[in-house]
């Protein structure tokens, strides 16, 4: 009786809070980039919407990235070793400025340690039958960031801690929207500024500028959209002398509306390498990341997205993270 009671719950109550849906969504970005220790600290923007928000409108949200890091590998004259775990915290603000333009800023705070879901995967892993790459050989719990070349320590980081991170202001521009509303096209941009602490990989030091588009396709339940674009980076303080100046990145997501309140999303992030000289994958490498999960819409104002990374091209961003973001618009 429990139960059944549990399952009328589920498929009347919940529905009827998340009653009044949003429909399908203008864009179905999760908005969460690359989490290596080594990426995250630069600009590498959220993508947003393809349509802008209107004169007055606004919104806010409230993201947490949760990453479990454990990646190493050695070449001649190199090593590196990133182990340990970060939660990204990030406060977004947008807000319409006349009748195609928006305007923002991300305030991210980053809390890095050796975290505790090390258990947690290796246990999964274990059950599944996969591989632990070593996991199980060392201390569970440990932060240990450190990069060798050329028998010198040019990255070595073993002390947790938190603190506010790199600073972004966005902006917006809608370029296209159809007579019906369903296509449409902005072009966005951000600038990232050096308030993060670098030395504890809460920020670069670097300044970054990125440009892109986004567009979006949609109809009564489907929900297509893309960005490309590319960012331009000042000289940073982590590890400068291999940070490459210009990177690539893009992505693509698809949405299905299985109710008024609930989308099903899939979407994938990549990007060019961001440091050049090395022959390790974790430094020096592409990136790409497939996010499965969902979209719950609370109301008309209030939504919740739900989604889990794993990387796509091994060692190049995070075995694992977990996304989490609450959003409301007025």
């Amino acid at each position: 009786m429990v139960k059944a009671g549990l399952r009328r719950m589920v498929r009347g109550v919940f529905p009827l809070m998340c009653t009044l849906g949003l429909g399908a969504a203008d864009s179905t970005f999760f908005e969460t980039q690359n989490q290596s220790p080594l990426v995250s600290i630069f600009g590498l923007p959220f993508l947003g919407e393809a349509r802008t928000l209107g004169n007055g409108e606004g919104s806010f949200r409230v993201t947490l990235d949760l990453a479990n890091h454990f990646a190493g590998d050695s070449a001649p004259g190199e090593e590196v070793e990133l182990d340990g775990e970060s939660k990204r915290f990030t406060l977004s603000g947008r807000y319409g400025v006349g009748s195609r333009g928006e305007v923002g800023v991300d305030i991210p705070v980053i809390a890095t340690g050796g975290g505790f879901l090390d258990h947690f995967i290796e246990n999964f892993h274990s059950t599944f039958g996969f591989p632990n790459h070593g996991r199980d050989l060392v201390p569970r719990g440990r932060l240990r960031y450190r990069y060798q070349r050329n028998g010198v320590s040019v990255l070595d980081m073993e002390q947790s801690g938190s603190g506010v991170g790199d600073v972004r202001l966005t902006g917006g521009w809608q370029v296209y929207q159809s007579s019906d509303a369903r296509r449409n096209w902005s072009l966005r941009g951000s600038l990232k500024l050096p308030t993060g602490d670098p030395d504890r990989l809460r920020g670069s030091g670097s300044t970054d500028l990125a440009l892109w588009v986004v567009g979006s396709s949609r109809s009564e339940r489907l929900v297509l959209s893309g960005a490309i674009g590319a960012m331009g980076m000042t000289r940073g303080d982590v590890l400068p002398d291999q940070q490459r100046p210009v990177v690539g990145f893009g992505a693509f997501a698809i949405a299905y509306d299985v109710a008024p309140w609930l989308a099903l999303r899939a979407q994938v992030n990549a990007h060019s390498s961001f440091y050049s000289g090395s022959q390790l994958r974790e430094v020096n490498g592409p990136s790409a990341q497939l996010t499965l999960g969902g979209e719950v819409r609370c109301s008309r104002r209030t939504s919740i997205d739900l989604g889990l990374s794993e990387d796509l091209i091994v060692n190049a961003s995070p075995d694992v993270v977990f996304h989490a973001a609450l959003r409301y618009g007025f």
